[in-house]
Protein backbone atom coordinates (compact mmCIF):
# COMPACT_ATOMS: atom_id res chain seq x y z
CA UNK A 1 0.00 0.00 0.00
CA UNK A 2 1.05 3.62 -0.43
CA UNK A 3 1.49 5.82 2.64
CA UNK A 4 1.65 9.60 2.52
CA UNK A 5 5.30 10.61 2.47
CA UNK A 6 5.10 13.80 4.42
CA UNK A 7 3.13 16.65 5.91
CA UNK A 8 2.63 19.99 4.24
CA UNK A 9 1.27 22.69 6.54
CA UNK A 10 -0.28 24.58 3.64
CA UNK A 11 -2.69 21.67 3.14
CA UNK A 12 -4.26 22.46 6.52
CA UNK A 13 -5.72 25.98 6.60
CA UNK A 14 -5.00 27.66 9.93
CA UNK A 15 -2.34 25.21 11.07
CA UNK A 16 0.57 27.57 10.46
CA UNK A 17 -1.06 30.05 12.83
CA UNK A 18 -0.64 27.54 15.68
CA UNK A 19 3.12 27.08 15.40
CA UNK A 20 3.59 28.74 18.76
CA UNK A 21 2.47 25.41 20.22
CA UNK A 22 5.39 23.67 18.51
CA UNK A 23 7.77 26.11 20.21
CA UNK A 24 6.01 25.48 23.52
CA UNK A 25 6.33 21.73 23.10
CA UNK A 26 10.05 22.00 22.44
CA UNK A 27 10.59 24.22 25.48
CA UNK A 28 8.28 22.67 28.08
CA UNK A 29 7.32 19.16 27.00
CA UNK A 30 10.65 17.50 26.33
CA UNK A 31 9.41 14.32 28.03
CA UNK A 32 7.33 13.72 24.89
CA UNK A 33 10.46 13.41 22.76
CA UNK A 34 10.67 9.97 21.20
CA UNK A 35 7.09 9.05 22.05
CA UNK A 36 3.82 9.51 20.21
CA UNK A 37 1.22 10.52 22.78
CA UNK A 38 -2.37 10.33 21.52
CA UNK A 39 -4.39 9.86 24.70
CA UNK A 40 -5.35 13.42 25.63
CA UNK A 41 -8.95 12.43 26.38
CA UNK A 42 -7.48 10.09 28.98
CA UNK A 43 -5.15 12.73 30.40
CA UNK A 44 -3.45 15.92 29.42
CA UNK A 45 0.32 16.25 29.60
CA UNK A 46 2.03 18.39 32.23
CA UNK A 47 4.48 21.12 31.33
CA UNK A 48 7.83 21.32 33.07
CA UNK A 49 6.82 24.78 34.30
CA UNK A 50 3.89 23.31 36.22
CA UNK A 51 6.12 20.89 38.09
CA UNK A 52 8.65 23.63 38.85
CA UNK A 53 5.94 25.92 40.18
CA UNK A 54 4.65 23.20 42.51
CA UNK A 55 8.09 22.45 43.90
CA UNK A 56 9.01 26.12 44.35
CA UNK A 57 5.76 26.85 46.18
CA UNK A 58 6.21 24.01 48.64
CA UNK A 59 9.89 24.78 49.18
CA UNK A 60 9.19 28.47 49.78
CA UNK A 61 6.62 28.29 52.58
CA UNK A 62 4.87 26.01 55.03
CA UNK A 63 1.19 25.23 54.37
CA UNK A 64 -1.21 23.56 56.78
CA UNK A 65 -4.70 22.11 56.97
CA UNK A 66 -7.05 24.93 55.94
CA UNK A 67 -9.69 24.30 58.63
CA UNK A 68 -8.17 26.69 61.16
CA UNK A 69 -7.06 30.28 61.68
CA UNK A 70 -3.34 29.72 62.27
CA UNK A 71 -0.80 31.21 59.80
CA UNK A 72 -0.15 28.02 57.80
CA UNK A 73 -3.85 27.25 57.64
CA UNK A 74 -4.66 30.76 56.48
CA UNK A 75 -1.97 30.52 53.81
CA UNK A 76 -3.56 27.36 52.43
CA UNK A 77 -7.05 28.85 52.57
CA UNK A 78 -5.91 31.90 50.58
CA UNK A 79 -4.49 29.68 47.83
CA UNK A 80 -7.59 27.48 47.68
CA UNK A 81 -9.85 30.52 47.39
CA UNK A 82 -7.60 31.92 44.68
CA UNK A 83 -8.04 28.67 42.75
CA UNK A 84 -11.83 28.94 43.09
CA UNK A 85 -11.74 32.41 41.56
CA UNK A 86 -9.50 31.19 38.73
CA UNK A 87 -11.93 28.36 37.90
CA UNK A 88 -14.85 30.78 37.70
CA UNK A 89 -12.86 33.12 35.47
CA UNK A 90 -11.87 30.20 33.22
CA UNK A 91 -15.54 29.45 32.57
CA UNK A 92 -16.58 33.13 32.59
CA UNK A 93 -18.93 32.36 35.48
CA UNK A 94 -20.11 35.06 37.83
CA UNK A 95 -19.24 34.34 41.50
CA UNK A 96 -22.69 35.62 42.40
CA UNK A 97 -24.32 32.93 40.23
CA UNK A 98 -21.82 30.06 40.38
CA UNK A 99 -19.81 28.26 43.04
CA UNK A 100 -16.84 25.88 42.78
CA UNK A 101 -16.76 22.65 44.77
CA UNK A 102 -13.41 20.86 44.68
CA UNK A 103 -13.60 17.08 44.31
CA UNK A 104 -11.14 14.32 43.50
CA UNK A 105 -12.18 14.30 39.82
CA UNK A 106 -15.21 14.63 37.53
CA UNK A 107 -16.45 11.27 38.79
CA UNK A 108 -16.56 12.62 42.34
CA UNK A 109 -18.51 15.63 41.11
CA UNK A 110 -21.06 13.38 39.40
CA UNK A 111 -21.48 11.27 42.52
CA UNK A 112 -21.99 14.38 44.62
CA UNK A 113 -24.87 15.45 42.39
CA UNK A 114 -26.34 11.96 42.20
CA UNK A 115 -26.39 11.30 45.92
CA UNK A 116 -27.75 14.74 46.83
CA UNK A 117 -30.18 15.54 44.01
CA UNK A 118 -33.86 15.51 45.11
CA UNK A 119 -34.93 12.52 43.03
CA UNK A 120 -38.27 10.94 43.86
CA UNK A 121 -41.60 9.94 42.42
CA UNK A 122 -42.82 12.42 39.85
CA UNK A 123 -39.25 13.45 38.94
CA UNK A 124 -37.03 11.97 36.28
CA UNK A 125 -33.46 11.53 35.21
CA UNK A 126 -32.92 11.87 31.48
CA UNK A 127 -29.67 10.35 30.19
CA UNK A 128 -28.40 10.50 26.64
CA UNK A 129 -27.07 7.20 25.33
CA UNK A 130 -23.73 8.93 24.92
CA UNK A 131 -22.49 9.33 28.50
CA UNK A 132 -19.47 8.35 30.54
CA UNK A 133 -20.15 5.71 33.20
CA UNK A 134 -19.54 8.32 35.88
CA UNK A 135 -22.70 9.99 34.60
CA UNK A 136 -24.55 6.75 33.86
CA UNK A 137 -24.07 5.73 37.49
CA UNK A 138 -26.34 8.56 38.66
CA UNK A 139 -29.25 6.39 37.52
CA UNK A 140 -28.73 4.12 40.54
CA UNK A 141 -29.47 7.00 42.90
CA UNK A 142 -32.50 7.98 40.85
CA UNK A 143 -33.91 4.44 40.68
CA UNK A 144 -33.37 3.87 44.40
CA UNK A 145 -35.60 6.88 45.17
CA UNK A 146 -38.37 5.97 42.76
CA UNK A 147 -37.57 8.45 40.01
CA UNK A 148 -38.15 7.58 36.38
CA UNK A 149 -35.02 7.03 34.29
CA UNK A 150 -35.31 7.84 30.58
CA UNK A 151 -32.64 7.02 28.01
CA UNK A 152 -32.34 8.90 24.73
CA UNK A 153 -30.53 6.65 22.24
CA UNK A 154 -27.50 7.41 20.11
CA UNK A 155 -28.19 7.01 16.40
CA UNK A 156 -25.71 5.91 13.77
CA UNK A 157 -23.74 6.31 11.72
CA UNK A 158 -22.67 9.67 13.15
CA UNK A 159 -23.48 8.63 16.75
CA UNK A 160 -25.56 11.69 17.51
CA UNK A 161 -28.66 12.11 19.64
CA UNK A 162 -31.75 13.38 17.84
CA UNK A 163 -33.07 16.56 19.42
CA UNK A 164 -36.69 15.60 18.81
CA UNK A 165 -36.20 12.42 20.84
CA UNK A 166 -34.48 14.38 23.59
CA UNK A 167 -37.31 16.92 23.72
CA UNK A 168 -39.86 14.11 23.98
CA UNK A 169 -37.98 12.59 26.92
CA UNK A 170 -37.91 15.96 28.72
CA UNK A 171 -41.67 16.40 28.60
CA UNK A 172 -43.83 15.47 31.55
CA UNK A 173 -42.15 16.81 34.63
CA UNK A 174 -39.04 18.25 36.22
CA UNK A 175 -35.83 16.47 37.02
CA UNK A 176 -32.29 16.29 35.73
CA UNK A 177 -30.86 16.01 32.22
CA UNK A 178 -27.28 14.73 31.99
CA UNK A 179 -25.24 14.80 28.79
CA UNK A 180 -21.65 15.44 27.69
CA UNK A 181 -20.61 18.58 25.89
CA UNK A 182 -18.26 16.27 23.97
CA UNK A 183 -18.36 12.50 23.72
CA UNK A 184 -15.33 10.75 25.16
CA UNK A 185 -16.01 7.90 22.70
CA UNK A 186 -16.69 9.52 19.34
CA UNK A 187 -15.71 13.16 19.76
CA UNK A 188 -19.27 14.24 18.91
CA UNK A 189 -20.04 17.68 20.33
CA UNK A 190 -23.66 17.81 21.41
CA UNK A 191 -25.59 21.10 21.14
CA UNK A 192 -25.07 23.31 24.17
CA UNK A 193 -28.50 24.78 23.38
CA UNK A 194 -29.93 21.67 25.04
CA UNK A 195 -29.32 23.43 28.36
CA UNK A 196 -31.97 26.03 27.53
CA UNK A 197 -34.22 23.32 26.09
CA UNK A 198 -34.11 21.39 29.36
CA UNK A 199 -34.70 24.53 31.43
CA UNK A 200 -37.78 25.28 29.33
CA UNK A 201 -39.13 21.85 30.38
CA UNK A 202 -38.40 22.49 34.07
CA UNK A 203 -35.27 20.32 34.24
CA UNK A 204 -31.87 21.01 35.74
CA UNK A 205 -28.83 20.14 33.62
CA UNK A 206 -25.62 18.31 34.40
CA UNK A 207 -23.24 19.15 31.55
CA UNK A 208 -20.22 16.84 31.57
CA UNK A 209 -17.30 19.02 30.44
CA UNK A 210 -14.47 16.55 31.11
CA UNK A 211 -13.73 15.84 27.41
CA UNK A 212 -14.79 19.29 26.16
CA UNK A 213 -12.93 21.74 28.39
CA UNK A 214 -9.34 20.81 27.35
CA UNK A 215 -9.70 22.26 23.83
CA UNK A 216 -12.92 24.27 23.77
CA UNK A 217 -14.19 27.45 25.36
CA UNK A 218 -17.15 26.95 27.72
CA UNK A 219 -18.79 30.24 28.63
CA UNK A 220 -21.18 29.76 31.55
CA UNK A 221 -22.49 33.29 31.23
CA UNK A 222 -24.17 32.03 28.04
CA UNK A 223 -24.50 28.28 28.59
CA UNK A 224 -26.05 28.37 32.06
CA UNK A 225 -25.74 24.70 32.98
CA UNK A 226 -26.63 23.89 36.60
CA UNK A 227 -23.87 21.36 37.30
CA UNK A 228 -20.58 21.11 35.38
CA UNK A 229 -18.14 18.33 36.37
CA UNK A 230 -14.52 18.67 35.26
CA UNK A 231 -11.20 16.88 35.83
CA UNK A 232 -8.31 19.30 35.74
CA UNK A 233 -5.63 16.78 34.77
CA UNK A 234 -7.52 16.32 31.50
CA UNK A 235 -7.19 20.05 30.80
CA UNK A 236 -3.50 20.56 31.59
CA UNK A 237 -2.04 17.29 32.85
CA UNK A 238 -1.23 18.22 36.45
CA UNK A 239 -2.29 17.81 39.19
CA UNK A 240 -4.12 14.50 39.23
CA UNK A 241 -6.58 13.87 42.05
CA UNK A 242 -8.21 17.29 41.77
CA UNK A 243 -11.46 17.89 39.93
CA UNK A 244 -14.43 20.07 40.51
CA UNK A 245 -18.11 20.73 40.28
CA UNK A 246 -18.97 24.18 38.97
CA UNK A 247 -22.57 24.67 40.04
CA UNK A 248 -25.20 27.38 39.94
CA UNK A 249 -25.75 28.45 43.53
CA UNK A 250 -29.51 28.19 43.08
CA UNK A 251 -29.20 24.56 41.98
CA UNK A 252 -26.60 23.74 44.62
CA UNK A 253 -29.03 24.93 47.30
CA UNK A 254 -31.51 22.25 46.19
CA UNK A 255 -29.11 19.41 46.91
CA UNK A 256 -29.53 17.48 50.16
CA UNK A 257 -26.54 15.40 51.12
CA UNK A 258 -27.30 12.05 52.79
CA UNK A 259 -24.44 12.47 55.24
CA UNK A 260 -21.95 14.98 56.62
CA UNK A 261 -18.23 14.90 57.28
CA UNK A 262 -15.40 16.93 58.67
CA UNK A 263 -15.23 20.35 57.08
CA UNK A 264 -18.83 20.30 55.81
CA UNK A 265 -20.73 21.59 58.85
CA UNK A 266 -21.15 24.77 60.87
CA UNK A 267 -22.15 22.98 64.04
CA UNK A 268 -22.94 19.41 65.09
CA UNK A 269 -23.97 17.51 68.20
CA UNK A 270 -23.01 13.88 68.80
CA UNK A 271 -25.48 13.32 71.65
CA UNK A 272 -28.16 15.65 70.32
CA UNK A 273 -28.15 13.98 66.89
CA UNK A 274 -28.30 17.20 64.86
CA UNK A 275 -26.00 19.08 62.53
CA UNK A 276 -26.02 22.38 60.63
CA UNK A 277 -24.35 22.32 57.19
CA UNK A 278 -21.87 24.99 56.20
CA UNK A 279 -23.66 27.89 54.49
CA UNK A 280 -21.60 27.80 51.28
CA UNK A 281 -19.96 25.41 48.83
CA UNK A 282 -17.70 23.97 51.53
CA UNK A 283 -20.72 21.97 52.72
CA UNK A 284 -20.03 19.72 49.71
CA UNK A 285 -16.28 19.27 50.21
CA UNK A 286 -15.53 16.24 52.37
CA UNK A 287 -12.78 16.34 54.92
CA UNK A 288 -9.47 18.03 54.24
CA UNK A 289 -9.06 19.30 50.70
CA UNK A 290 -5.95 18.49 48.71
CA UNK A 291 -4.59 21.88 49.73
CA UNK A 292 -1.07 21.22 48.43
CA UNK A 293 -2.32 20.50 44.89
CA UNK A 294 -5.38 22.70 44.45
CA UNK A 295 -3.16 25.80 43.96
CA UNK A 296 -1.65 23.98 40.95
CA UNK A 297 -5.08 24.28 39.33
CA UNK A 298 -4.78 28.06 39.37
CA UNK A 299 -1.30 27.85 37.83
CA UNK A 300 -2.58 25.43 35.17
CA UNK A 301 -5.51 27.68 34.31
CA UNK A 302 -3.23 30.68 33.91
CA UNK A 303 -0.90 28.51 31.80
CA UNK A 304 -3.76 27.69 29.42
CA UNK A 305 -5.02 31.27 29.41
CA UNK A 306 -1.56 32.57 28.47
CA UNK A 307 -1.44 30.09 25.59
CA UNK A 308 -5.05 30.78 24.58
CA UNK A 309 -7.79 28.18 24.57
CA UNK A 310 -8.85 29.36 21.10
CA UNK A 311 -5.34 28.63 19.80
CA UNK A 312 -5.53 25.12 21.27
CA UNK A 313 -8.98 24.67 19.72
CA UNK A 314 -7.68 25.68 16.29
CA UNK A 315 -4.69 23.31 16.50
CA UNK A 316 -6.83 20.36 17.62
CA UNK A 317 -9.35 21.05 14.86
CA UNK A 318 -6.63 21.07 12.20
CA UNK A 319 -5.06 17.86 13.46
CA UNK A 320 -8.41 16.10 13.81
CA UNK A 321 -9.15 16.79 10.15
CA UNK A 322 -5.70 15.50 9.22
CA UNK A 323 -6.12 12.34 11.30
CA UNK A 324 -9.51 11.55 9.81
CA UNK A 325 -8.13 12.07 6.31
CA UNK A 326 -5.08 9.89 6.92
CA UNK A 327 -7.13 7.07 8.42
CA UNK A 328 -9.53 7.15 5.45
CA UNK A 329 -6.58 6.89 3.06
CA UNK A 330 -5.32 3.62 4.53
CA UNK A 331 -6.27 0.81 2.15
CA UNK A 332 -5.50 -2.84 1.59
CA UNK A 333 -4.12 -3.88 -1.81
CA UNK A 334 -7.64 -4.62 -3.06
CA UNK A 335 -8.78 -1.10 -2.14
CA UNK A 336 -10.78 -2.08 0.94
CA UNK A 337 -10.37 0.12 4.04
CA UNK A 338 -7.92 -0.65 6.82
CA UNK A 339 -9.81 1.55 9.29
CA UNK A 340 -13.45 1.84 10.34
CA UNK A 341 -14.07 5.17 12.10
CA UNK A 342 -16.99 5.49 14.52
CA UNK A 343 -18.92 8.73 14.56
CA UNK A 344 -18.45 11.80 12.33
CA UNK A 345 -16.03 11.31 9.46
CA UNK A 346 -15.26 15.02 9.20
CA UNK A 347 -14.67 17.92 11.55
CA UNK A 348 -18.26 19.14 11.69
CA UNK A 349 -19.42 19.49 15.31
CA UNK A 350 -16.78 17.16 16.67
CA UNK A 351 -13.70 17.35 18.86
CA UNK A 352 -10.29 15.73 18.74
CA UNK A 353 -11.37 12.28 19.97
CA UNK A 354 -11.39 9.66 17.20
CA UNK A 355 -12.42 6.05 17.82
CA UNK A 356 -11.93 3.32 15.24
CA UNK A 357 -11.23 -0.33 14.63
CA UNK A 358 -8.59 -1.86 12.39
CA UNK A 359 -9.93 -4.23 9.70
CA UNK A 360 -7.99 -7.15 8.23
CA UNK A 361 -7.95 -7.82 4.49
CA UNK A 362 -11.15 -9.86 4.81
CA UNK A 363 -12.95 -6.91 6.41
CA UNK A 364 -13.01 -8.51 9.88
CA UNK A 365 -12.23 -6.46 12.98
CA UNK A 366 -8.73 -6.95 14.36
CA UNK A 367 -8.96 -7.58 18.11
CA UNK A 368 -8.20 -4.24 19.76
CA UNK A 369 -5.83 -6.02 22.18
CA UNK A 370 -3.56 -6.77 19.24
CA UNK A 371 -3.54 -3.10 18.33
CA UNK A 372 -2.85 -2.17 21.97
CA UNK A 373 0.07 -4.60 22.08
CA UNK A 374 1.56 -3.46 18.80
CA UNK A 375 1.19 0.29 19.29
CA UNK A 376 2.69 0.03 22.77
CA UNK A 377 5.70 -1.81 21.37
CA UNK A 378 6.10 0.98 18.80
CA UNK A 379 6.04 3.73 21.44
CA UNK A 380 2.58 5.00 20.57
CA UNK A 381 0.07 5.77 23.33
CA UNK A 382 -3.51 5.23 22.23
CA UNK A 383 -6.36 3.84 24.33
CA UNK A 384 -8.38 0.71 23.65
CA UNK A 385 -11.65 -0.64 25.03
CA UNK A 386 -15.10 0.92 25.37
CA UNK A 387 -13.77 4.02 27.21
CA UNK A 388 -16.38 3.77 29.99
CA UNK A 389 -19.06 4.81 27.49
CA UNK A 390 -21.23 1.73 26.85
CA UNK A 391 -24.08 3.59 25.17
CA UNK A 392 -21.93 5.05 22.40
CA UNK A 393 -20.16 1.71 22.02
CA UNK A 394 -23.41 -0.23 21.74
CA UNK A 395 -24.57 2.14 19.01
CA UNK A 396 -21.21 2.09 17.21
CA UNK A 397 -21.08 -1.70 17.16
CA UNK A 398 -24.76 -2.05 16.27
CA UNK A 399 -25.71 -4.27 19.20
CA UNK A 400 -29.50 -4.75 19.29
CA UNK A 401 -31.31 -3.93 22.53
CA UNK A 402 -32.83 -7.43 22.97
CA UNK A 403 -29.35 -8.95 22.90
CA UNK A 404 -28.14 -6.47 25.52
CA UNK A 405 -31.07 -7.26 27.80
CA UNK A 406 -30.66 -11.02 27.44
CA UNK A 407 -26.93 -10.80 28.19
CA UNK A 408 -27.74 -9.55 31.69
CA UNK A 409 -29.34 -12.91 32.51
CA UNK A 410 -26.60 -15.16 31.12
CA UNK A 411 -23.96 -16.76 33.32
CA UNK A 412 -20.72 -15.03 32.35
CA UNK A 413 -17.40 -14.58 34.11
CA UNK A 414 -15.28 -12.48 31.79
CA UNK A 415 -15.78 -9.88 29.09
CA UNK A 416 -14.93 -12.53 26.51
CA UNK A 417 -17.96 -14.49 27.74
CA UNK A 418 -20.14 -11.43 27.12
CA UNK A 419 -18.68 -11.01 23.66
CA UNK A 420 -19.60 -14.60 22.83
CA UNK A 421 -23.17 -14.00 24.04
CA UNK A 422 -23.46 -10.83 21.95
CA UNK A 423 -21.72 -12.33 18.93
CA UNK A 424 -19.03 -9.65 18.82
CA UNK A 425 -15.51 -10.26 17.49
CA UNK A 426 -13.95 -7.56 19.65
CA UNK A 427 -14.59 -5.93 22.99
CA UNK A 428 -13.98 -2.37 22.01
CA UNK A 429 -12.30 0.12 19.75
CA UNK A 430 -9.05 2.05 19.46
CA UNK A 431 -9.12 5.71 20.47
CA UNK A 432 -6.65 8.36 19.38
CA UNK A 433 -7.19 11.76 20.95
CA UNK A 434 -5.44 15.06 20.32
CA UNK A 435 -4.67 17.88 22.68
CA UNK A 436 -2.63 20.88 23.75
CA UNK A 437 0.76 20.01 22.23
CA UNK A 438 -0.17 17.40 19.65
CA UNK A 439 1.48 17.96 16.29
CA UNK A 440 1.25 16.72 12.72
CA UNK A 441 4.15 14.32 13.26
CA UNK A 442 2.09 12.49 15.89
CA UNK A 443 -0.74 12.00 13.41
CA UNK A 444 1.57 10.91 10.60
CA UNK A 445 3.37 8.47 12.89
CA UNK A 446 0.13 6.76 13.92
CA UNK A 447 -1.25 6.58 10.39
CA UNK A 448 2.04 5.33 9.01
CA UNK A 449 2.30 2.65 11.68
CA UNK A 450 -1.27 1.41 11.15
CA UNK A 451 -0.75 1.17 7.41
CA UNK A 452 2.57 -0.65 7.68
CA UNK A 453 1.44 -2.98 10.46
CA UNK A 454 -2.00 -4.08 9.29
CA UNK A 455 -2.48 -3.56 5.56
CA UNK A 456 -2.74 -7.00 3.93
CA UNK A 457 -1.72 -8.83 7.10
CA UNK A 458 -3.62 -11.55 8.90
CA UNK A 459 -4.04 -10.92 12.66
CA UNK A 460 -2.72 -13.29 15.31
CA UNK A 461 -4.52 -13.69 18.66
CA UNK A 462 -1.74 -15.77 20.22
CA UNK A 463 -0.60 -14.70 23.65
CA UNK A 464 -3.58 -12.46 24.43
CA UNK A 465 -5.01 -12.75 27.91
CA UNK A 466 -8.78 -12.89 28.47
CA UNK A 467 -10.48 -9.58 29.17
CA UNK A 468 -11.63 -9.04 32.70
CA UNK A 469 -13.76 -5.93 32.30
CA UNK A 470 -14.63 -3.09 29.98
Amino acid sequence: MRISSGFRAELMPGYAETRRLDELRAAEYGHLDGHTYLDYTGSGVAAAAQIRAHAERLAGRCYGNPHSENPTSSASTALVEGARRAVLEFFNASPEEYAVVFTHNATGACRLVGEAYPFGRGRRLVLTGDNHNSVNGIREFAKARGAEVAHVPVRGPDLRVREAELAAALRGGGGLLAFPAQSNFSGVQHPLGWVDLAHAHGCDVLLDAAAFAPANRLDLSRVRADFVPVSWYKVFGYPTGVGGLVARREALARLRRPWFAGGTIQAVSALGGWHVPAPDETAFEDGTLNFLSIPDVEFGIHWIEDIGIDLVHRRVGCLTALLLRRLAELRHADGSPVIRVYGPEDGDRRGGTVSFNVLDRRGAVVDERIVARDTAAAGISVRTGCFCNPGAGEAAFGIPEPALRSAAHRRTRTLDDYLDVLGLPSGGAVRASLGLVSNAADVERLAGFLGAAYADREPDRAGLRPRERC
